[in-house]
């Protein structure tokens, strides 16, 4: 079964928290929405029918969400377990809630918690409670998972079975969302990440997505015998062993910390391969300055420029955070010429 957004748009009085876009999650799929937590939160409501989008539609196939109820499992970031039961007893009583036909034995075991089926749920660490609820949601068997930060603040035992399922539910073919507002968990458990937020449905690219487009590009024939130049600028930054490509009007600024520099973005800070010095050359055409020997900022985002003293300066930005980023007296000078001061 897939799950289909369709012109989903959800507006609160008269804010936009997210306008239309469209996404579709077909079986074998694993897709990670990355987003804010209102975006998130609004999308889990949206998805149970607790309210309801301005635009658009929500559809499991060819019908409404309502009608396939049984076929989608959402695992959310709290438990809701219950404390006095055992981990099999926890289990059974779902199983039978649901009159699933899948074995308890065969979950117990995938989450790895066979050792520990007689132990109460409330002598479990954070972790184990996670594997559990996800043993709950396996025995379920839906045709559709949504996972609500999943692998949030998990030991790397539990990250590891959790991946493990993942790929097993993808080759059982079945549709996988994941909705997190961490871009390294988005990255490392999905085949493909999008950022949902107030500008729309975007794609975040990676370096194999990239690799594999340039692949088709070269089996394609062409059908000319000139081509305009593309002029293709993003910033690569490094999650684990995948390479992470972000658009430069993306960015907030850049810090460097020990001779490593960081890009901030949307409150999260990605580890960037090139110096300081490389990126200001590179993101200079796109509107980023230099304003401290220690920070580049993009000045579309900049909101004030606050004065502490005759020397001291600060920039900040029009961000969620509202950072505040320091600006040298020197740069203040050539910041004042830029904007016609």
């Amino acid at each position: 079964m897939s799950l289909h957004f369709i012109n989903a748009e959800k507006r609160i009085h008269d804010s936009v928290i997210f306008p239309s876009f469209d996404l579709s999650v077909d079986p074998g799929d694993i897709v990670a929405v990355y987003s804010s937590v209102n975006v998130r939160e609004q999308l889990i409501e949206l998805l149970l029918e607790k309210t309801r989008l301005s635009n658009g539609e929500i559809r499991v196939d060819d019908s409404k969400i309502s009608n396939n109820r049984q076929k989608v499992g959402i695992l959310f970031l709290q438990d809701g377990l219950y404390e006095r039961l055992s981990i099999e007893e926890m289990i059974s009583f779902i199983k039978d809630l649901y009159t699933s036909n899948v074995l308890k034995d065969d979950v117990i075991q995938a989450v790895q918690l066979d050792s520990k089926r007689k132990v109460k749920i409330k002598q479990l660490s954070y972790s184990e409670r996670k594997r559990v609820q996800l043993a709950c949601l396996l025995i379920r068997d839906p045709d559709i998972y949504i996972f609500e930060e999943a692998d949030q603040n998990l030991d790397l035992e539990s990250k590891r079975i959790f991946v493990s399922i993942l790929q097993r539910l993808k080759q059982q073919n079945r549709s996988v969302l994941i909705l997190t507002g961490n871009m390294e968990s988005a990255v490392t458990t999905s085949d493909r990440v999008l950022r949902l937020d107030e500008n729309g449905l975007h794609s975040i690219h990676t370096q194999e997505a990239i690799e594999d487009r340039a692949t088709l590009i070269e089996e394609k024939p062409l059908v000319a015998d000139s081509v305009l130049p593309v002029r293709f600028e993003k910033i690569p930054t490094k999650i684990n062993e995948k390479i992470v490509l972000f658009d430069p009007p993306e960015i907030d600024y850049i810090e460097s910390n020990e001779g490593l520099s960081l890009l901030h973005i949307k409150g999260e800070s990605f580890p960037s391969v090139s110096t300081l010095t490389e990126l200001e050359a590179r993101l200079l055409p796109f509107g980023f300055f230099r304003c401290h020997r220690s920070y580049i900022v993009n000045l579309q985002k900049v909101r004030e420029v606050i004065t502490w003293t005759r020397n001291s300066y600060s920039l900040v930005l029009d961000d969620t955070q509202k950072s505040t980023i320091p600006l040298s007296k020197s740069k203040m000078v050539e910041l004042k010429e830029m904007l016609g001061l």
